[in-house]
């Protein structure tokens, strides 16, 4: 969750998945998500930011590699004769 503070009012904005929510005041600080947008950004204080879990892979290495080398395939095209 990202949360910010706009310094022409001092209004704390808690950022929310689905919902927009704004300050009110002439810079218009707005926040959806993990967007931030305002009439001048240089006015608004990021309180804390999201920072992305790294997340373990479900493959093994192996498994990877072998990935990696089916899709370096080329596609075998074969001839048939029609009649």
């Amino acid at each position: 969750m990202l949360s910010i503070r706009c310094k022409d009012c001092n209004k704390e904005l808690i950022g929310h998945p689905t919902k927009t929510i704004s300050c009110g005041c002439p810079n218009m600080a707005t926040i959806c998500g993990d967007k931030v947008s305002a009439v001048d950004l240089s006015m608004i204080v990021m309180l804390n930011f999201y920072k992305p879990k790294t997340t373990n892979n479900v493959l093994s290495d192996q498994d990877i590699r072998w990935q990696e080398e089916r899709r370096q395939r080329k596609v075998r095209r074969l001839d048939f004769e029609v009649r």
